[in-house]
């Protein structure tokens, strides 16, 4: 509950802080380059397109992010916690200490607040998704060790 209610407050606070643009702000397809995942935050082949836009990016960070077979995250958590839409393939989620979870395109995924987990492509098959994590104190995400192969071959 302690979670629950500290998201909440990081999204209240958000919304009572926001400064409010002029209008619409559109980041163009293409503008941020693609870039790989970085290697000590992931595992075999990963891209990422950022999706934030200039003014939204104090308040959240949000990319889709790309996971060819095989590939997955390090051990991560969120203090403000992080939202997951699987938009193509299939995939896994597993937060630490519990079974692996599969994931599909068009599932929705919500991970609460300093809840250790990784997620990632299955073994055959690519999955990519869309995530969306807010900030909290300037922060967003705290990357741990890798995710060992005998670890993601649990199941």
């Amino acid at each position: 509950m302690k979670k629950i209610l500290a998201t909440a407050g990081v999204l209240a606070s958000v919304a009572a802080n926001t400064v409010y643009a002029q209008g619409i702000e559109i980041t163009h397809g293409g503008q941020h380059p693609t870039r790989p995942g970085d290697p000590s935050q992931f595992s075999g082949n990963v891209s990422i397109d950022a999706l934030t836009t200039k003014g939204s990016a104090a308040f959240a960070g949000s990319g889709l992010v790309a996971f060819a077979p095989g590939a997955r995250t390090a051990w991560h958590s969120h203090p403000a916690g992080q939202w997951l839409y699987v938009t193509v393939g299939n995939g896994w989620v597993q937060q630490e200490g519990q079974a692996v979870q599969a994931l599909k395109a068009g599932d929705a995924v919500w991970i609460p607040a300093g809840v250790k987990h990784w997620h990632g492509a299955t073994e055959k098959n690519a999955m990519s998704h869309v995530a969306v994590t807010p900030h909290l104190d300037g922060k967003n995400v705290a990357w741990m060790e890798q995710v060992s192969d005998a670890d993601y071959g649990k199941r």
